[in-house]
């Protein structure tokens, strides 16, 4: 059965004892067209964690460098802004991996990178995407 990352995301947490829940949503427009909506333009789930806190995480497939780019240059603003409040964010990048070397057994890997204050722009440098 097929999973999206979101749907593997949430498990992954939820197993681990973590309250998660999917705050992405499908915006519908007319015609049938619609479009994917994050919350803040970075946030797939919001994750409950007792130690770390309120964990914002944006979860991909194969384009794990393309979300990278999204959280600290694109969307830099909003990833600042969130860390900034005291959030900790969060990307988890799905991939298929032999479960045993040289098997033929595939099994989901996550592969999980913090997003800290130190790896975005200098806030003056910024564009102010809240609009």
């Amino acid at each position: 059965m097929a999973t999206s990352p979101t749907q593997r995301t949430l498990k992954y947490y939820r197993d681990q004892g973590h309250l998660a829940w999917v705050v992405e949503r499908f915006i519908q427009r007319p015609g049938g067209f619609g479009f994917r909506s994050d919350l803040f333009k970075i946030i797939d789930l919001i994750v409950l964690d007792k130690e770390r806190g309120i964990v914002g995480v944006q979860s991909t497939g194969q384009d794990f460098a393309g979300h990278k780019r999204t959280l600290l240059e694109e969307q830099a603003f909003y990833s600042r802004a969130w860390i900034e409040a005291g959030g900790t964010l969060e990307l988890m990048g799905w991939r298929r991996v032999k479960k045993v070397r040289g098997g033929k057994v595939m099994v989901w890997s996550p592969r999980i990178l913090t997003i800290t204050l130190d790896m975005l722009p200098d806030p003056a440098d910024i564009e102010n995407q809240s609009e």
